[in-house]
């Protein structure tokens, strides 16, 4: 079973010491972690190549770059983020079959909510009639990962408007309010991608 550790809303930097923490705690033989919070508004910059130039007018919202991979994303109120510190089988480690688990995890916490979600053959991320509502960004240090996955829950969606959130157009980008019209609060969610989450 994983601890589950609910920081509520923090600052990104906070947040990201304490997957520090609880990273070199799993290296070191800790149980498995998921770290879950919502974050001030903050912009952060994956690995990938060429990533800064997706950043269009921040304005005056950090822009931190970050371990995981992928390109450029916002985290901010509204928005669950859920942080798995978790040991991969050293015999077998397989960084894509995480991802591919980080997207299940959300596409049944959609089946919970009445929500029909997917992937997109192209991208990573969970997917809702090809509009984006969670994003997926990994990072992994001796077998173990960190960073994670990004929920919209009913976030201010324009401001992914001053970036090209993981390279593409910020109208691919929606929230579990607008799906299913109705106010859709992170304290809603976070019970849900908690108990999936429990036993990682």
């Amino acid at each position: 079973m994983a601890r589950l550790i609910h920081l509520g809303r923090v600052g990104y930097r906070e947040s990201w010491a304490r997957q520090e923490l609880e990273l070199h705690a799993v290296i070191e033989g800790a149980e498995n972690a998921v770290i879950l919070c919502e974050h001030d508004p903050v912009y952060t910059l994956g690995r990938r190549r060429g990533a800064i130039a997706n950043v269009i007018d921040p304005g005056d919202t950090p822009v931190i770059e970050v371990e995981r991979g992928g390109d450029v994303t916002w985290h901010g109120p509204g928005q669950l983020v859920g942080y798995p510190i978790v040991r991969l089988d050293e015999g077998a480690p397989d960084l894509h079959a995480h991802l591919r688990r980080l997207e299940d995890v959300v596409i049944g916490l959609c089946a919970d909510l009445g929500i029909a979600a997917g992937r997109d053959a192209r991208n990573t991320g969970v997917w809702i009639g090809g509009r984006k509502v969670c994003s997926v960004g990994i990072a992994v240090r001796r077998w173990v990962t960190w960073h994670g996955l990004a929920i919209n829950c009913d976030p201010d969606l324009s401001a992914f408007q001053r970036i090209n959130p993981c390279g593409l157009d910020a109208s691919v980008m929606t929230s579990l309010t607008m799906e299913l019209c109705r106010p859709v609060a992170v304290a809603e969610v976070e019970p849900l991608l908690a108990a999936r989450m429990a036993d990682w």
